[in-house]
C-alpha cells in the first residue's frame, strides 16, 4: 500500500469540485463544541485520532480514515492524546 500523498489528495479533491484544500493540525485533547461550517467537507485523517459526533452518531476516526460533512451540519469534535492531522477539502 502506498503512503498517503497530500498532492494526490489535493488534485483529486480539486477535480471533484472542491475549491479549497488544506492541512489541519489539532492539539492533544482538544474539544470543539457544537458548530457548523459554511462549506461541505471531505477529509482524510493522516495522524492521530478524533471522535466526530453528528446528531446521535459518534465516529472514532484514526489515521487512514476519511469522512465527509455537508454544509451547515451541526457536529462536535474531540481529539485524542496525540492530537490529529488531517487533510481537508472544502466546497464553498
Amino acid at each position: 500500500m502506498n503512503a498517503p500523498d497530500f498532492e494526490a489528495f489535493k488534485a483529486a479533491a480539486l477535480a471533484d469540485g472542491f475549491d479549497d484544500v488544506l492541512v489541519r493540525e489539532w492539539a492533544p485533547q482538544q474539544v470543539v463544541d457544537l458548530h457548523t461550517h459554511p462549506f461541505a467537507v471531505s477529509a482524510q485523517v493522516v495522524r492521530g485520532e478524533l471522535w466526530l459526533t453528528v446528531a446521535d452518531t459518534v465516529r472514532h476516526l484514526q489515521a487512514g480514515d476519511a469522512f465527509t460533512l455537508e454544509k451547515s451540519v451541526p457536529h462536535t469534535e474531540r481529539y485524542g492524546a496525540q492530537g490529529a492531522t488531517f487533510w481537508v477539502a472544502r466546497a464553498n
